[in-house]
């Protein structure tokens, strides 16, 4: 299948996508009405006007408060100067730059060409993506963590890595996860981006000491081992091995510890051999889904760090298990087991984005060559899916320099995504802080 050839059929194509989106979303109560956001806003205006430590604060009706290293709260002092409404706009700009600048990298150097019908695929596809649009109904900010990471990725496949590590050390200041990334530095013996990331990292948490000390001893001393302060493990939002131990009732430590290790082996393996082939892309793709496993808690919405995998699939000519898997990833399956993940269809159903995950670091391609990233990327195949026919007169031309391939994997990728949601309405509202299925509340709960 191809897509309309007419710009009025690429018209009603896209208003009948926008259309579909509006009512799954109208439908399915997705609105997390800026919960963590809330959390952010609350704990700094808190901490700079009445004198309040940072780790105190509590949602008024909750349990949940601020769970992230010192610095985070440091980088979010302008709150402080704004009202809450603001806040919340500020936000959505900020995790929409970064959304863009994301798909920039992904899409490569031919985005310019592709158009508005193009781009309007893309962005009703991005709209039903679970992760991000939990990370945008949240105020979250692991868009704006993963364009960080990403910085660091194009420096490192352009050859200019002078600066190289900068992105990487300011994520792991924010958030604990993206600190692998340094590992993933040292595994490719990069020591100069490794030693710029760490040298960041522990700079920005120096920065914060000093702004607070008692805040930052009582977070690497105490918080950041205590999980309940987060969540319960056994969450089915907590889509992290721990999650799935946790679910099956043996959260022990050692039983996690060593399926941890056995995770980081295999990583370490895949990782090097991406390096060796010269593929960053696929590098930091393989890190980005080993941290969401080994980390003991993953809510869904930090699954974005599964974006990067599909460029991946499709690079290596893989649209359509790509397309699948996204849509997938687009249905909040996982819900249907939110109280009660028991017997063979939870133990599957429940952990479904968990075994995405692990499929994707244990069979994800490597290997590709640095510039088949933009010419292969889902965009392209979308750009070229949808591009007009040409016309008679170049028509020789053009099969001289490029042989035609199937588009069909390209729309199900777009569109499958659209069309595979909607087994979610109905269900039973959630009340636990990353509810996915939870109706907007007046004291809703937060996630990390």
């Amino acid at each position: 299948m191809r897509g309309p050839r007419t710009d009025r059929g690429r018209l009603l194509l896209v208003l009948v996508l926008v259309a579909a989106v509006t009512v799954f979303t109208a439908t399915v109560p997705l609105l997390r009405d800026w919960f963590d956001l809330r959390v952010y806003y609350g704990t700094v205006h808190t901490w700079v006007h009445h004198g309040g430590r940072i780790y105190d604060y509590r949602v008024p009706g909750t349990m949940y408060g601020f769970t992230y290293p010192p610095f985070a709260a440091l980088g979010m002092l302008p709150m402080a100067l704004v009202g809450l409404h603001l806040a919340i706009a500020v936000s959505l700009v900020l995790n929409l730059a970064a959304l863009a600048f994301v798909l920039r990298i992904l899409a490569g150097p031919g985005w310019r060409r592709w158009g508005w019908y193009r781009w309007a695929l893309t962005l009703c596809a991005l709209a039903l993506f679970e992760p991000l649009r939990d990370t945008f109904s949240f105020g979250q900010v692991n868009v704006i963590l993963l364009a960080l990471v990403l910085v660091d990725c194009c420096l490192l496949r352009s050859g200019r890595g002078r600066w190289a590590g900068v992105g990487i050390g300011l994520a792991a200041a924010v958030k604990l996860t993206p600190a692998l990334f340094i590992g993933m530095l040292l595994l490719a013996r990069r020591w100069r981006a490794a030693a710029t990331a760490t040298a960041v990292a522990l700079a920005a948490t120096g920065l914060a000491a000093w702004a607070d000390p008692k805040a930052s001893r009582f977070y690497w001393t105490q918080a950041l081992w205590d999980t309940s302060r987060v969540g319960r493990l056994d969450y089915v939002s907590n889509q992290s091995l721990q999650g799935v131990l946790a679910r099956l009732g043996h959260p022990d430590k050692p039983l996690w510890a060593a399926a941890v290790l056995l995770t980081l082996a295999v990583w370490a393996w895949r990782t090097r051999k991406a390096v060796a082939a010269g593929d960053w892309t696929a590098a930091f793709a393989l890190t980005g889904l080993a941290a969401c496993l080994v980390s003991p808690i993953t809510w869904v919405h930090h699954l974005v760090w599964v974006l990067p995998s599909f460029a991946i699939l499709a690079r290596a000519g893989y649209p359509r298990i790509a397309g699948a898997l996204y849509a997938v990833m687009c249905t909040s399956v996982v819900w249907l087991w939110f109280d009660d993940a028991s017997g063979i269809d939870g133990f599957l159903g429940s952990n479904l984005y968990t075994w995405i995950t692990l499929g994707l670091l244990l069979r994800l391609p490597t290997g590709q060559s640095r510039g088949d990233l933009s010419e292969r990327s889902p965009l392209s195949r979308i750009a070229r899916a949808t591009a007009p026919a040409p016309r008679p007169a170049k028509a020789a031309a053009m099969a001289l320099s490029d042989q035609p391939e199937s588009s069909s994997g390209a729309v199900a990728a777009a569109i499958g995504a659209v069309l595979g949601p909607g087994r979610g309405a109905g269900r039973r509202a959630s009340s636990e802080p990353t509810g996915s299925t939870r109706p907007a509340a007046p004291k809703p709960q937060s996630s990390s």
